[in-house]
């Protein structure tokens, strides 16, 4: 006769799990400035998720490509070796948080109100998590995928990716073999309708990085005299122009599928030519996709001058521009029309957008997860506003897809939070999330 297994001696189930492993994380400082001489950089944090697969006997590579912006990867084997492989990525790298904002320290990874909080717990070291967390749980069950499990924890995705997920493309791309297809952030998050409905957005484009420098040249002198050659006025108007200025509407295939699911589950009339009167209705997820149908010019930086009555003979300004699918070609043009021919145009980043179809076994894979978590679930294509890995990862020839799937409060502003001031993450949404990312990993 047999004794029935020791409760004691059970794996932790990876949904109790997850919540210690992001709490670690999200302790650990990996502030990405832009500069790697001010960053916190990525070691520590990819030295964490090294430790927390080995013990479960995946071995894994850390690449750097400066000193202490690391990289990991690892392989977790599928029974079938004859398929495509999946990457499935998450960057360890956060936006700069100043404590004396927040509600909470942003690296103390506070459990509160049953959300943990802290700098990354939506972008995205919620998702970080949730991978390692189901990696395990498999490595200690037995459990093998149907196919190659390649994943990729990187460095600098909040500055370009120069460091992380461009550096293992170009220079480790090897690790890499067999991969068609990448699932990483933003996507899979719930959007709700009622109480019965929720929208799952899946992304399957996201928009260009067009982000560059403009600079005006003057002539300098003395700021008492009358002086019509003055560079931070030709950049101030420049720059203004920029500000206030309205790209045409264009809506985009994926767009085009997201309005009439949302125009088909709420009941209303969507205008192709006027979609921004039905998107306003859209509450918390409003400004992900008004972004989502112009390209973007935002200035976010300027610079000019080293003393007060001396008048510069160079300003500069930098503008945060995001292009859609096939634009950037044109809005480059837009922008030249807009600041003139005195105002010299520098790109610091230029990565071109991106957009897949809603279909496959993939995303049959991804909505079959979520509807069979939250029977109320309905997925939708959309497109995110920003740029993520993926832009390096297609470069390799893989269809990429954003896929973090979370379940969340239907009053929370999600939006507000990705490199926002008290950012959390639901717990309940994050054990979701694991159930999820579980069931489509074993079945894809």
């Amino acid at each position: 006769m047999t004794s029935d297994p020791d409760p004691a001696s059970a794996p932790p189930a990876p949904t109790d799990e997850v919540v210690d492993l992001c709490r670690d994380l999200l302790r650990i400082d990996t502030t990405n400035t832009g500069d790697t001489a001010t960053s916190a950089g990525e070691r520590a944090a990819a030295e964490y998720v090294a430790e927390k697969l080995a013990e479960v006997g995946v071995a894994t590579e850390i690449h750097e490509s400066a000193p202490g912006r690391a990289n990991l990867v690892a392989r977790i084997p599928g029974t079938d070796p004859g398929r495509g492989a999946l990457l499935v990525h998450g960057h360890l790298d956060v936006v700069p948080a100043d404590a004396a904002e927040w509600s909470v320290h942003p690296f103390s990874g506070e459990l509160r109100d049953g959300y943990l909080w802290g700098r990354g717990a939506i972008d995205m070291k919620d998702f970080d998590a949730m991978v390692l967390a189901v990696v395990r749980h498999w490595q200690r069950t037995g459990v093998r995928p149907p196919r190659d499990i390649v994943l990729a924890f990187t460095a600098d995705e909040e500055a370009g990716s120069d460091y992380g997920a461009h550096f293992l493309a170009e220079r480790h791309r090897g690790l890499f073999d067999g991969c068609t297809e990448a699932v990483g952030e933003v996507g899979g998050f719930s959007y709700s309708v009622n109480e019965a409905t929720r929208l799952y957005l899946i992304e399957t484009a996201e928009k260009g990085l067009d982000w560059l420098r403009l600079h005006a040249k003057g002539r300098p002198g003395h700021g008492s005299f009358v002086h019509d050659d003055n560079a931070v006025t030709a950049l101030a108007e420049a720059v203004a122009r920029i500000g206030r200025h309205r790209f045409p509407i264009t809506v985009t295939p994926t767009v085009r599928a997201f309005l009439e699911e949302v125009s088909d589950v709420l009941g209303i009339e969507i205008d192709p030519e006027d979609p921004e009167t039905a998107i306003a209705k859209l509450g918390p997820i409003a400004n992900i996709i008004g972004a989502t149908i112009r390209s973007t010019a935002n200035p976010t930086r300027l610079a000019a001058g080293y003393k007060d009555n001396v008048i510069p003979g160079r300003a500069t300004a930098t503008i945060d521009c995001r292009s859609l699918p096939g634009q950037s070609e044109l809005l480059e043009r837009q922008l030249r029309d807009l600041v003139g021919p005195e105002i010299d145009i520098e790109y610091v980043q230029r990565q071109p957008a991106l957009e897949t179809t809603f279909d496959g076994p993939l995303v049959a894979a991804m909505s079959a997860a979520l509807r069979a978590e939250d029977p109320g679930a309905r997925p939708v294509p959309y497109m995110l506003s920003g740029g993520t890995d993926a832009k390096a990862f297609a470069r390799l020839g893989m269809r990429c897809f954003g896929f973090a799937p979370l379940r969340l409060p239907a009053d929370l502003n999600f939006s507000a939070l990705f490199h926002g001031i008290d950012e959390r993450v639901p717990v309940d949404g994050l054990q979701f999330g694991v159930r999820v990312l579980d069931r489509f990993l074993r079945s894809c």
